[in-house]
């Protein structure tokens, strides 16, 4: 008779995190998740069962090196069932010499078929759009789920956000992570730098000796061109918005009230209404806790005002 084998706990202790679409996005970042040991249950999603299998069998192979989590393979949604977390990065993914407003069509009917199905088989779960263009599809998962708006939100510009700091600390031989400053607006070309109130320690940045605006300048066309540039030399990006996931899981498992920003339906954020843009959010185990209004000074508002009017018009 063969053996029964009871891995998990009589504790009842779940985290059950789900990735829909297993691509090069979906894999690195449900890796990153699984190396990070928080998700005692990891469940991948592709329209390829093939694909959602081989990568739980690579995975599986390392389970003897991690903490120990359960990984399930499929094509049915309905294995999101008791997801607190789905992250969700199935859809077209951005060519070379594309704009990810060019994805629109193409991620909308996609999101159509896979959004009811997931808000039905998971209603209490916490949906983070990963696909691009992710504003725009922040706000149709909103409309198709019917969940509460602290649910529902993308990952925007929090990779944006990382790389600015990142090209900051190198201009002043500084860790990115001791950088405050953000990216807000459009996860795309419409995207704007908070630099009136960037500073390290409370000290502006522009108080640096050396750093110039023409030096925040360039740290920004930097950070806006990174996908075309990372896009041109390996056909895609992956790793880093992987990391990105992996730290909004960890913030939602640790009710870790982080401050990030993040795609979210703005009301009234400085007279904005009716989109779906990056703004400093308070993360923790409900989702979205809180919208922060920042300090903007004019042109910043005027940026966030170009930022929302580009979007409006592909909104349906």
């Amino acid at each position: 008779m063969p053996k029964v084998c009871h891995l998990q706990s009589n504790f009842v202790s779940q985290f059950k995190v789900s990735v829909v679409g297993c691509g090069n996005v979906g894999a690195t970042a449900a890796y990153a998740m699984m190396a990070e040991g928080k998700a005692t249950e990891l469940v991948l999603i592709d329209h390829s069962k093939e694909r959602a299998e081989g990568l739980r069998l690579d995975f599986e192979h390392t389970l003897s090196f991690l903490p120990y989590t359960k990984i399930t393979a499929t094509d049915d949604y309905s294995a999101c069932a008791n997801s607190q977390l789905i992250f969700v990065t199935a859809g077209a993914k951005q060519a070379e010499g594309e704009t990810r407003l060019q994805l629109i069509d193409k991620n909308r009917k996609i999101f159509q078929e896979i959004i009811p199905a997931l808000a039905k088989a998971a209603p209490e779960s916490i949906l983070v759009i990963v696909t691009n263009p992710v504003d725009i599809l922040t706000f149709e998962a909103l409309k198709l789920s019917g969940f509460p708006e602290n649910r529902v939100f993308g990952t925007g510009t929090m990779l944006d956000t990382a790389r600015l700091r990142f090209h900051i600390g190198e201009k002043l031989c500084l860790n990115p992570q001791s950088i405050e400053a953000y990216v807000m607006g459009e996860h795309g070309d419409t995207s704007f730098p908070v630099f009136s109130s960037a500073n390290v320690a409370g000290k502006p940045l522009l108080d640096f000796e050396g750093f110039t605006q023409q030096i925040a300048d360039e740290c920004y066309e930097e950070t806006k061109n990174a996908a075309y540039r990372i896009i041109h030399d390996i056909g895609y990006t992956c790793y880093s918005i992987g990391i990105v996931m992996r730290e909004i899981m960890k913030h939602v498992y640790q009710h870790s009230r982080a401050v990030v920003p993040l795609s979210a339906p703005l009301h009234d954020y400085y007279g904005q209404n009716n989109v779906a843009l990056s703004v400093p959010c308070v993360l923790d185990s409900n989702g979205i806790a809180e919208i922060i209004k920042v300090p903007l000074n004019t042109l910043e508002q005027e940026q966030l005002e170009k930022s929302a009017d580009n979007l409006r018009k592909y909104l349906q």
